[in-house]
């Protein structure tokens, strides 16, 4: 079972939750973030997908359909919403987002955080 505080530490999180896998905007979302691939994992980024209808997921594990409605009431998503969400490795929301939104923009803001900073000076040493 998917539980969003296992990853507390460990990963960051990026939510998002459209009604549908079909909706525009998450396509867009999506199209974006697999060209970033290598950026995702660089930054211990997780992308957790999120639906009112259809299989919600984080990589290939599905979650099923009552903890994605905790996770949409959680973070105050409506069923017809679409919207990204920074998790930050400490569990608390860093950004938000109504409309798709470019990896660049997210990963300037993660390395900003001390956190990554200090995981970039000892990747380097």
């Amino acid at each position: 079972m998917f539980n969003l505080g296992s990853y507390q530490w460990k990963n960051r999180l990026l939510l998002v939750f459209a009604p549908t896998e079909s909706s525009p905007n998450y396509q867009q979302q999506m199209q974006l973030l697999q060209r970033q691939a290598a950026g995702l994992n660089d930054r211990d980024l997780l992308v957790i997908e999120l639906f009112k209808e259809g299989e919600s997921r984080i990589e290939n594990q599905i979650i099923d359909e009552s903890t994605a409605a905790q996770l949409r009431n959680r973070f105050n998503i409506t069923s017809e919403e679409f919207s990204v969400i920074l998790v930050g490795k400490d569990g608390t929301q860093k950004r938000r987002d109504k409309s798709p939104v470019t990896p660049d923009i997210i990963f300037k803001q993660i390395d900003a955080m001390p956190m990554r900073r200090q995981e970039m000076q000892q990747r380097r040493s």
